[in-house]
């Protein structure tokens, strides 16, 4: 009996013992599920580090983390580090990188290039108004970037577009004379058709070769950025910085939509609240920012050509006469007819 008693403690004490034992790796291992949660996002966006559009990504990041209580990372990948933003907004719609802030490519959905269309507003009174969150504009790009696996968060307004050249132009005034200067387009229908009819000779190229072809000699200047985005990636090349106000340049900051869906509800509070914070921020400095840049432009010995309101008006003019008819079927009559009734 005694030998019984003593078996059977010994049982007790494994038990205990095999217990113990097992509750330490639990506690460890819950410790590495906590840790786990954090989730670490790819975000890409095209201007070199600590431009101002890296600066404002940085601050959206340290902002998302704070809200999120660490819950969401973001690893910032600036100077088209991830490919040409329409690559990498091709990558963001199949989830291979989560986010990007940078302007929306046709590679998609031709529709999405109606956001850069030519002249569509000519002041920063009437950007505020077409570019806002609730406008019919933004509005349609969100659902087209639905349809693509797309999340919309947020828009980026930058600045109204020009033309930056190496070359001296003949008479920038006259959208009417040729200047057989070649310049870089993005690929775009409208963006072409705007380089045309202001008098040059387009070349679509990507953004990220803008640069090298610049400095080899296949083209001789660019259209699709602006003074800031000139300074950030062309400033040691270009001689000449033409503020046209052809286009009125907004980014979209998105996330892949399985990404977003995959968040917990406070996570997706988090990213949105950071989200519309930076769009917030960014549309109180971004008129002042753009003169800013073209004194930039002109510390450096670059000469900015000033246009009057009627010649600014000339190359509108131009502009929706010839080129709206000839784009407005890739955008689709009803939606490109609706938005531009709005700012006539």
């Amino acid at each position: 009996m005694r030998k019984i008693c003593v078996w059977l403690l010994c049982i007790v004490l494994a038990m205990g013992s095999f217990t113990a034992c097992s509750s330490q790796p639990s506690t460890e291992q819950s410790g590495e599920e906590e840790k786990a949660e954090a989730k670490v996002f790819k975000i890409g966006h095209i201007r070199p580090a600590d431009a101002v559009a890296d600066v404002d990504v940085k601050a959206f990041a340290k902002d998302l983390e704070e809200r999120s209580n660490s819950s969401l990372k973001l690893e910032i990948y600036p100077a088209s580090q991830l490919g040409d933003y329409t690559v990498v907004q091709e990558r963001v719609s199949i989830g291979d990188i989560e986010m990007q802030l940078a302007p929306l490519g046709t590679n998609l959905d031709k529709r999405f290039g109606i956001s850069n269309a030519p002249y569509l507003v000519e002041n920063w009174e009437q950007a505020k108004r077409l570019y806002s969150s609730e406008g019919k504009l933004v509005q349609a790009m969100g659902e087209l970037l639905d349809k693509n696996d797309i999340k919309l968060l947020a828009t980026y307004p930058l600045y109204f577009g020009g033309i930056c050249l190496v070359k001296e132009p003949v008479d920038p005034g006259n959208p009417d004379v040729a200047e057989d200067i070649k310049i870089r387009v993005p690929p775009m229908k409208s963006f072409e058709k705007t380089a045309e009819a202001l008098g040059f000779i387009a070349t679509p190229l990507p953004w990220a070769d803008t640069f090298t072809s610049m400095q080899t000699g296949i083209v001789e200047g660019a259209i699709g950025g602006g003074a800031e985005a000139y300074y950030s990636s062309m400033r040691d090349l270009i001689k000449y910085y033409l503020p046209v106000n052809d286009h009125f340049e907004m980014w979209y900051l998105y996330i892949n939509k399985g990404v977003w869906e995959k968040l917990t509800p406070e996570e997706q509070n988090a990213l949105q609240e950071a989200a519309k914070f930076m769009e917030e921020k960014r549309f109180e400095k971004a008129e002042a920012m753009e003169k800013e840049y073209e004194n930039k432009l002109k510390e450096l010995g670059i000469e900015v050509l000033e246009f009057s309101d009627e010649e600014l008006s000339q190359f509108a003019k131009k502009a929706r006469e010839t080129v709206w008819p000839v784009i407005k079927s890739d955008f689709g009559e009803e939606l490109f007819d609706s938005i531009t009734s709005e700012i006539k």
